[in-house]
């Protein structure tokens, strides 16, 4: 443990699409990286999800890949939304602090061929 505070010193926003489908839940098929851990660390304060086109009832996956293996850390139930002038896109906020060590990789994959992109906020210690 380090004797001094670590603080966030470069902001990150980190971001990926992602579009193919992938039922997978085993860390196969395709993953789109969103954010990867700098030398001392990168902590992912908030996750944002938004679809930009109308969505069927699905999920989207979050992973985490360290040493050579992804493995799966949440599901997010996506509901059916049909966007128009009154009706925004289906959206989500993860609001649970996720710290990155060195190299480890935030990925995530839609389970339907819908369009999402997602970003993670945050900062890099």
């Amino acid at each position: 443990m380090s004797a001094n505070p670590v603080f966030i010193g470069t902001y990150l926003v980190g971001h990926g699409q992602i579009t193919a489908a992938n039922v997978n839940r085993d860390g196969t098929g395709t993953i789109v990286d969103i954010a990867t851990g700098a030398a001392l660390g990168t902590l992912v304060e908030t996750l944002d999800i938004i679809a930009t086109v109308a969505t069927t009832i699905g999920m989207i996956r979050l992973y985490l890949l360290t040493g050579g293996n992804t493995r799966l850390w949440k599901e997010i139930p996506v509901v059916a939304v049909t966007p128009s002038a009154t009706v925004p896109t289906w959206s989500f906020k993860l609001e649970e602090p996720l710290f990155l060590p060195v190299g480890v990789k935030l990925r995530a994959s839609t389970e339907r061929a819908e369009t999402f992109n997602v970003f993670a906020r945050g900062g890099d210690a």
